[in-house]
C-alpha cells in the first residue's frame, strides 16, 4: 500500500499547528516554506483537511490554518481518512470465480479468504493509527528534536504565525 505523499505532509503540518496558540494561524505559504513543499500542492492536503473539519481557516493578511479539535482530540486516522478516503484498502474483485474447475453457476457463500485476511490487515492498521493522537506525537516530537532545534522552530512558526 503506498499513500499519497500529502499524508505526510497533512500529518506533519498538524503537528505544527497542535503548537500554535488559542486564536493563531499559519499560513499555507508558511508551512510550505517550513517543509520545502510547493505551495500549490500543500494546499490541496491542507483543504482536504479543512472539508473533513480538522482545521479552521480564515482569511485576510494573518489568515491561515488551525487545528479546530485539541491535538488530543485528532488521531492519525482522522488525518489520513481526511486525505485518502475512507475506503478499504483492498478491494476485492472475486476472480477466484473464473477457477475453471469450479462448476457453471457456483455460488461462493462467504467472502474469500484472501479479501478476509487483507480486510483483517487493514482493520489493524486502521486501529493503530486511531491509538495515535496528535498530541502523542508532539510529545515524542518534543523529546526526540534536539531542545535548540525545537526552541528555533517554535520561534520560527510564532514569528509567522498571524
Amino acid at each position: 500500500m503506498i499513500l499519497k505523499s500529502q499524508v505526510e505532509w497533512a500529518l506533519h503540518c498538524c503537528a505544527i499547528l497542535a503548537a500554535l496558540p488559542e486564536g493563531r494561524y499559519l499560513s499555507t505559504k508558511a508551512l510550505a516554506e517550513f517543509h520545502g513543499l510547493p505551495k500549490e500542492y500543500l494546499s490541496k492536503a491542507l483543504q482536504s483537511l479543512s472539508q473533513a473539519g480538522l482545521v479552521h481557516t480564515t482569511l485576510g493578511p494573518s489568515g491561515g490554518y488551525r487545528l479546530a479539535r485539541s491535538p488530543d482530540d485528532l488521531t492519525f486516522l482522522d488525518i489520513v481518512e481526511a486525505v485518502e478516503g475512507r475506503s478499504r484498502t483492498f478491494v476485492c474483485n472475486n476472480i477466484r470465480a473464473n477457477n475453471p474447475c469450479r462448476p457453471a453457476g457456483f455460488c461462493d457463500t462467504s467472502p474469500c479468504a484472501v479479501a478476509r485476511i487483507m480486510w483483517e490487515a487493514d482493520e489493524a492498521w486502521r486501529s493503530k493509527l486511531r491509538s495515535v493522537r496528535l498530541s502523542g506525537l508532539v510529545e515524542t516530537l518534543s523529546q526526540e528534536v534536539r531542545a535548540d532545534i525545537w526552541g528555533k522552530t517554535f520561534e520560527w512558526v510564532m514569528d509567522r504565525a498571524g
